[in-house]
């Protein structure tokens, strides 16, 4: 994969950076969506495909994007096809942070310091050249006013921003109800971005399957054929090292 283009979680991140306090929309939800946007991206890439409501990996030769080859090789690890619901939900540690920092060595946004509270450091970080998200948000101001089906890729972003809940950061207020709609049914435009979608959308409302009793003991009834099956084990991004000071906060 050429680095030429940007990727999708790279996009939605841009998308959710609010300009005026360098700090990003949704932060919690926005970790779940960055996760989705790896599977997607690595879909497009033509490195896995949707089997049911689980992801398979059918390419497991690297796209050349440390991050998303990082994702890659776990759920090859896996060696079956994963629920995306549990991947999307499995633990997670930097995975924001990480995007941050690549986009500033990029040069697409610069930390700027602080303190919260005057005390605790933190960093902001703001975009050097809107223009960049100014397209990305163009491109979706486009597939929402013109109705005409938008590429895969800017279905996807569509899909993903209405999932994490941007939709009220860039179509605020009122007047932006019908936009935020047309969000939303963009969804449905990209099969890969509506699985994952949806599952970024089960995750938030607790939709993760609970793991499996333990064996009932001997003598003593066992689970009804009704009982949930354990889920898979949860998976992590490896910790990736923040820029500067282990000190400082991020902002959120």
């Amino acid at each position: 994969m050429g680095r030429s283009r940007r990727t999708l979680p790279e996009e939605l991140l841009l998308l959710a950076l609010d300009p005026t306090t360098g700090t990003t929309a949704q932060p919690q939800s926005l970790d779940l969506g960055l996760a989705g946007a790896q599977l997607v991206e690595l879909a497009l890439a033509g490195r896995i495909a949707p089997d049911g409501d689980r992801i398979a990996v059918v390419a497991p030769r690297p796209t050349g994007d440390p991050t998303l080859d990082c994702a890659l090789e776990l759920l090859r690890r896996r060696g079956a096809p994963v629920r995306a619901v549990n991947w999307i939900g499995g633990p997670r540690l930097g995975l924001r942070q990480t995007y941050l920092s690549h986009l500033e060595r990029c040069g697409m946004v610069h930390a700027v310091e602080g303190q919260m509270c005057g005390v605790l450091p933190t960093t902001r970080y703001q975009a050097t050249d809107t223009a960049i998200s100014r397209e990305i948000k163009t491109r979706l101001d486009s597939a929402i006013r013109t109705g005409v089906p938008p590429d895969p890729r800017t279905a996807a972003l569509a899909a993903l921003a209405h999932a994490v809940g941007l939709g009220k950061h860039l179509y605020p207020g009122n007047e932006g109800r019908s936009s935020r709609s047309r969000l939303r049914d963009l969804i449905r435009h990209d099969p890969m971005g509506g699985l994952v979608a949806h599952a970024v959308m089960d995750v938030q409302n607790g939709a993760v399957a609970q793991p499996r009793r333990a064996p009932a003991p001997a003598g003593r009834q066992a689970a009804g054929p009704g009982a949930r099956p354990a889920p898979e084990p949860a998976r992590g991004v490896p910790a990736q090292p923040r820029h500067g000071s282990m000190a400082r906060a991020v902002a959120h």
